[in-house]
């Protein structure tokens, strides 16, 4: 028996020996501590979650033979749940920490990956996956790995065959290819620059237009399913530009003003008896001027901090929400959403329509357009509605003036005594 145990023995003192002590986990504690410092009141079940990750990291400080290491990592996870750039900063620091107290750690390699990832450093995330590919047995990775994996490639693929198009235009472009640390937020705004140059010059009707605006929608969509929430309660389902025009299709529509008028009309039973009401931001219902019904809600994102708005607690079949940047916008969605409010959310393929070459393209609606004209020059554009009306807006001032002479000029028939301008 002391044969055995002698050798048990010496293995527990090696291990305690390779266990690091509190000292290089001084940098992660401090990183912690400064992000619970920093948050405001109303903490939301991720950062409840994250907060008791840290609570029991910092616990595990605590005694010589105590390895905190797995309790590090999993503040790290429950950081990557917070998202946004302080949760993903944070996750990010504490990857950092754990790959340098292991090197081998798979763990570590693969939080650091996902930070990264979500912090828009696509090049330095993908070194970090195949470092942790690289240690796995079987070099097969995680399934969310792999798939961020791939949509990362995807994404190159995108750029580099937009690139290749104009190989006379596209030197900035590639120049920023070239960069490593060139993040998501760098190569958007410049890729749409490069596609609305291409159109510019060349017309949307030539076939390389034509295919780098597909080009284009296919990293467009990459970049924001990276991003988009998964469904944000129970029963919610979210839906890109196909899924929206496949539920508007056939159905009459009619985008209703939140102007006094058409609440003190006697509209109510005409609005209702459209296959699907449109009504935007903030409205009130008047049954005899406004109709009851809601099968659309359209919301624009204003302000600095647009999560922090009232929930959006009225019943809507379909609810549209409009806004940039996509973090605001993402968080916004998360925090506002009421469960059983709505039955469809748009996901962040349609957070921007106006602007967003992938659909409409368009310029000079100024940076804040109306809801109202946002969601009615996208049912336009969608095209699937054989009646698309708008109530209310008949009068001067309901929209900016340029977007009020599109509609006019679009406009199949205008009924003044309705307050109804028949765009089919």
């Amino acid at each position: 028996m002391e044969r055995v145990t002698k050798p048990l023995a010496g293995l527990f003192k090696v291990r305690q020996r390779e266990a690091p002590g509190p000292a290089p986990y001084a940098r992660s504690l401090r990183l912690c501590g400064e992000h619970l410092a920093a948050q405001e009141p109303g903490a939301t079940g991720p950062q409840v979650r994250l907060t008791r990750a840290i609570g029991a990291f910092a616990a595990s400080l605590d005694g010589p033979a105590a390895d905190p290491f797995d309790a590090l990592l999993q503040a790290g996870e429950r950081a990557l749940e917070v998202g946004g750039e302080h949760g993903l900063g944070l996750a990010l620091g504490l990857a950092e920490s754990a790959a340098g107290i292991r090197q081998r750690s798979k763990g570590a390699w693969r939080l650091r990956g996902l930070a990264l990832d979500g912090l828009g450093r696509g090049g330095e995330a993908m070194e970090c996956y195949g470092r942790y590919v690289a240690l796995l047995p079987d070099g097969r990775p995680a399934p969310e790995v792999a798939r961020r994996m791939h949509t990362l490639r995807r994404r190159r693929e995108c750029l580099e065959a937009a690139v290749a198009l104009f190989p006379e235009d596209g030197s900035e472009l590639r120049g920023l290819l070239e960069e490593p640390t060139a993040t998501t937020a760098v190569l958007a705004p410049r890729f749409a620059a490069y596609v609305r140059a291409r159109v510019a010059g060349h017309g949307a009707g030539d076939p390389a237009v034509r295919r780098l605006l597909a080009l284009y929608g296919d990293y467009r969509r990459l970049v924001e399913r990276a991003g988009t929430p998964d469904p944000p309660h129970d029963g919610v389902t979210p839906v890109d530009v196909s899924g929206l025009r496949d539920l508007l299709s056939g159905l009459s529509v009619c985008v209703v003003s939140n102007a006094a008028d058409v609440a003190g009309s006697t509209l109510g039973a005409e609005i209702d008896g459209y296959d699907l009401v449109v009504r935007c931001d903030t409205f009130r219902i008047r049954a005899r001027g406004t109709g009851e019904r809601t099968g659309l809600h359209a919301v624009s994102l204003r302000g600095d901090a647009p999560w922090q708005g009232p929930a959006w607690t009225r019943r809507a079949g379909i609810r549209l929400v409009f806004g940039d940047p996509a973090a605001g916008w993402r968080r916004a969605v998360r925090e506002r959403l009421v469960p059983g409010a709505q039955d469809h959310v748009a996901d962040a393929s349609l957070r921007r329509p106006l602007g967003d070459p992938a659909l409409l393209g368009e310029d000079g609606w100024g940076p804040a357009p109306t809801t109202a004209f946002t969601v009615l020059r996208l049912l336009d554009f969608l095209d699937a509605s054989p009646r698309l009306d708008l109530v209310g807006f008949t009068l001067p001032g309901r929209l900016r003036p340029r977007e009020a002479e599109w509609v006019l000029e679009h406009a199949a028939h205008v009924d003044h005594s309705k307050m109804r301008i028949a765009l089919r």
